[in-house]
């Protein structure tokens, strides 16, 4: 087996796609206040890259299972 070359991404890198708030509100359907409350809860996951707050789309379909599962 080769060693990995520098320029090869991992599964998990190359599949993680970070979205901005305002692409969170379209996808939930729900205000941007909303959005950061649920950020500000920790409800939803996110991080911020310098100034700018980005939301990993596998949180939100962490949060979506998780009120599926509450809704049971």
């Amino acid at each position: 087996m080769s060693p990995r070359t520098p320029t090869t991404e991992s599964p998990i890198i190359s599949t993680l796609e970070l979205l901005t708030v305002p692409q969170v509100m379209a996808r939930l359907k729900l205000s941007r206040s909303k959005v950061y409350d649920l950020i500000r809860t920790n409800r939803l996951a996110s991080m911020k890259v310098d100034a700018c707050r980005r939301i990993p789309n596998d949180a939100v379909h962490a949060f979506i299972r998780r009120g599926m599962g509450e809704a049971a």
